[in-house]
């Protein structure tokens, strides 16, 4: 029980000084270098900080007017749905050259069209368009 109160009454006798805090001092040296310290700097003026006040919130940001704000809005929305339109041709451009990359790896006897008649690739040809299409997938499509 005596320990309690002793315990108690330290508490009670330290809780004022635990209430106030150092006081903080800034400055700026001659390299424009801030300085925050317990200690003023010889020679130099320096700001005290009050640390028992909690620091303000910065202000707000101005409402924008409604007309403004609806402007906005349409204008990010053109810019979302332009973004989702190039989303898709991408999307599908990765689709066909997935499929010709299958079609190439698949079948040794692939043809072309050129000139309006139909040409088997070489084996050399086949291997370039398969570099080429693989190239472009890792580019385009990852």
């Amino acid at each position: 029980m005596r320990w309690m109160i002793l315990a108690a009454t330290l508490t009670l006798a330290v809780a004022p000084a635990v209430g106030q805090a150092a006081q903080i001092y800034k400055w700026v040296d001659a390299q424009g270098v801030t300085h925050f310290d317990a200690q003023p700097p010889a020679g130099q003026t320096a700001q005290e900080i009050n640390t028992g006040s909690p620091v303000a919130a910065p202000p707000a940001p101005p409402p924008q007017n409604q007309a403004g704000a609806r402007e906005q809005e349409a204008v990010d929305a053109k810019v979302r749905k332009q973004v989702a339109a190039q989303e898709a041709k991408r999307k599908e451009a990765c689709d066909e050259q997935r499929t010709s990359l299958a079609q190439l790896q698949n079948n040794p006897r692939v043809r072309q069209e050129v000139d309006g008649e139909l040409r088997r690739f070489t084996e050399e040809e086949r291997q370039a368009r398969i570099a080429e299409v693989k190239k472009y997938l890792d580019d385009q499509c990852n």
